[in-house]
């Protein structure tokens, strides 16, 4: 029994020791597996990436190779395109080489003949000194000879022949002033038109300032706070539908329209005196009360040029020069209605045209329509008389009224008569008594303020504003002031007229210098 039990225990330990030994094998066998499989692995790794390496190489190289092959084709083409500018260089430098050989051929040619010229000529003036002294002999003795002939001295045939011409000068002298005495005598009926307009147009005229602003006044000042609106909504509205300035401020029961446009601001007064009596006054209204009055102006105006031309005795004027004419109603110059300035010129100008026998229907055309540039002379740049002309012209004017407009305030000679006429009908209607305003100190202080600059001046002895100072005439000493030096003195005078003084219109500057020489026979 006991040996069963250890013959037992002894095969359990050897089978035991058995599966120890067995286990450890089979584990050394599954770590060289393992081992032979990572070096492998390995081996397969260090191959593909020697594999990559060789294509990355190869890559490179290609790409080395291309990009040298293309510097080299850059590098051939700048080359070649150089070597073509070099050789069209080197060929305009070999055509200018030989152009310039060209010419100094050409430079040495002219040489060699320009001294064969001088020496042929040297030679020539030799044979013509020769001539020249053999023909002067000739001549002495062929005048001895006509002395004797004729039995007179060659002073005393100058004397005659002289006496000759003399008469023969004073009958061709007497047939020519014959001819102008004929000529002044046609000519004389215009010379002394122009003479009498020039003399009528030295009448003189003043000036005062312009209106460009109108009062509007109110029944309590209360109603300002309804003109302004609620956060000055309605005052807005007004100067947007109007197109004018609403001024409204401390002055009692008034308020005043600002607008150097005279149509604007007539429609905007009649507008608000509109909306003081209606009382409703608000945008919409506003707008409404604007709309109905500037087409009842727009008739007003159309209304009276039309009237102004028929009671005038000018007709067909084209519609548009009707309509400026009416509109100078609303304007004024120097405080002076321009409509009924352009009446008084045309009928002015009418009568000294009766007087002088010229065209009366022409003169008081050109008068009525000499200040129509006034109308639209604040929307357009230039003169109103330069404006007028061109509204003139444009709508169908004869030349001579688009001149006599144009050269109404030119005070030239080269001006032709009918704008001469209408120049002295102009300066008529302005100076007479009433036509313009200006308070006497005013007037007195700007002639003296002329007559003053005049004589700031070294070498002026004395000097007058004529013309309402329109025009000014200075007297310089001769001893110091030489024609030079008065035509310089005038126009730094104009210069210092022009800075220092403030006038409207032109002032013509005449600066006088005279020598008087008196003697007695005794």
């Amino acid at each position: 029994m006991i040996y069963n039990d250890i013959v037992l225990y002894a095969l359990f330990s050897g089978a035991a020791v058995a599966g120890i030994i067995l286990g450890y094998v089979l584990k050394w066998r599954l770590s060289l597996k393992k081992l032979e499989s990572s070096e492998s692995l390995a081996s397969r790794i260090v191959d593909e990436a020697k594999k990559e390496a060789e294509n990355i190489k190869k890559e490179a190289i290609i790409q080395a190779k291309e990009n040298l092959l293309k510097a080299k084709t850059e590098f051939e083409k700048d080359t070649k395109e150089r070597k073509i500018d070099l050789d069209n260089l080197e060929r305009r430098l070999r055509s200018k080489e030989e152009n310039i050989d060209k010419r100094m051929d050409a430079l040495s040619q002219k040489e060699t003949s320009i001294e064969g010229r001088e020496k042929s000529l040297t030679h020539k003036e030799l044979q013509l000194n020769e001539k020249h002294e053999a023909m002067k002999r000739l001549l002495d003795e062929q005048k001895e000879r006509l002395e004797k002939i004729a039995g007179i001295s060659s002073e005393e045939a100058k004397n005659y022949l002289i006496q000759s011409m003399e008469a023969t000068a004073k009958r061709e002298a007497a047939v020519v002033i014959r001819k102008i005495e004929e000529e002044t005598k046609r000519s004389a009926d215009k010379a002394a038109r122009e003479i009498i307009t020039y003399a009528i147009q030295r009448f003189a005229s003043d000036f005062v300032t312009e209106n460009t602003v109108s009062v509007v006044n109110l029944p309590n000042d209360d109603m300002k706070g309804r003109i302004i609106g609620r956060e000055g909504r309605n005052i807005r509205a007004i100067e947007a539908a109007t197109g004018i300035d609403l001024i409204v401020d401390d002055t009692p029961e008034a308020v005043v329209l600002s607008s150097f446009d005279p149509i604007r601001r007539e429609v905007a007064r009649l507008s608000l005196e509109r909306l003081i009596t209606d009382g409703r006054i608000h945008p919409g209204r506003i707008e409404d009360i604007v709309n109905k009055v500037r087409t009842e102006v727009d008739t007003i105006i159309r209304e009276t040029g039309e009237r102004t031309s028929f009671d005038v005795g000018v007709h067909d004027i084209h519609p548009e020069l009707i309509y400026l004419l009416g509109s100078l109603k609303y304007r004024t110059s120097f405080s002076q209605n321009v409509l009924q300035h352009s009446i008084e010129v045309a009928h002015l100008a009418g009568i000294m045209a009766a007087e002088l026998k010229m065209n009366m229907k022409e003169a008081k055309r050109a008068g009525l329509l000499h200040d129509i540039g006034k109308a639209v002379d604040h929307k357009i740049e230039g003169t109103h008389a330069a404006i007028g002309a061109d509204y003139a012209k444009r709508f169908g004017e004869s030349m001579r009224i688009v001149q006599a407009i144009a050269t109404h305030h030119d005070d030239g000679r080269t001006n032709s008569l009918l704008g001469v006429l209408i120049q002295a009908a102009d300066s008529l209607s302005a100076a007479r008594p009433g036509a313009r305003r200006e308070m006497l100190e005013t007037y007195v202080k700007r002639l003296e303020e002329l007559e003053s600059i005049a004589n700031s001046f070294s070498g002026v002895d004395k000097c007058y504003a004529i013309q309402a100072g329109r025009e000014i005439r200075i007297i310089v000493e001769n001893e110091k002031i030489s024609d030079n030096d008065a035509a310089m003195l005038c126009r730094d005078i104009i210069k210092k007229i022009e800075t220092d003084l403030t006038y409207p219109g032109q002032i013509k500057v005449t600066v006088i210098r005279e020598t008087r020489i008196s003697d007695y026979a005794r």
